[in-house]
């Protein structure tokens, strides 16, 4: 099931009922080396480093790929909201030379219920916090159409359940 955008100009957001715990959804989010399977493509590849995600602030990274930035490149994403087992979020963007990751101003978040049907996954997409600049370098925002968010979803499902 969909949900219109919030708000129309800075964030989308998805929800799907999934037959499977809170707790099952939340390990697998929580775990870089399984993010590849959340996704309808090839955009994300791996992690770099397999820990897994434990709090706010924590830093993991992912080799990415995308034909219109120019195949491969490398995304660091900071962890922003941490509540197991309802909640997971980071910012992506990429660390400078002194390895300071600074955020590119779009965030990605996952807010997990459980129902008696499974778990609610309300999944959001927000670029609210990226620059004009930055808008124009990609093309406009978002850089998918809305319905990736629900291919994304399709795909978690999958990755749960088997």
């Amino acid at each position: 099931m969909s949900e219109q955008p919030q708000t129309p100009n800075d964030r989308l957001v998805r929800t799907r009922t999934i037959p499977a715990s809170v707790d099952q959804i939340f390990t697998l989010l929580s775990d870089p080396r399984r993010h590849h399977e959340t996704e309808p493509g090839d955009w994300v590849r791996g992690a770099i480093d397999g820990a897994p995600i434990t709090e706010i602030g924590q830093v993991f990274s992912m080799d990415m790929y995308l034909d219109v930035v120019g195949g491969a490149y490398r995304i660091d994403n900071t962890v922003t909201a941490f509540d197991p087992p309802h909640a997971i979020a980071w910012d992506p963007g990429q660390a400078d030379e002194s390895g300071r990751v600074v955020p590119g101003g779009w965030r990605w978040r996952y807010d997990l219920t459980e129902t008696d049907s499974g778990t609610e996954v309300a999944l959001t997409y927000d670029w609210s916090a990226t620059t004009d600049a930055t808008r124009e370098e990609f093309g406009g925002f978002p850089p998918f159409p809305a319905e990736f968010l629900d291919a994304s979803l399709e795909s978690l499902e999958r990755a749960v359940t088997g």
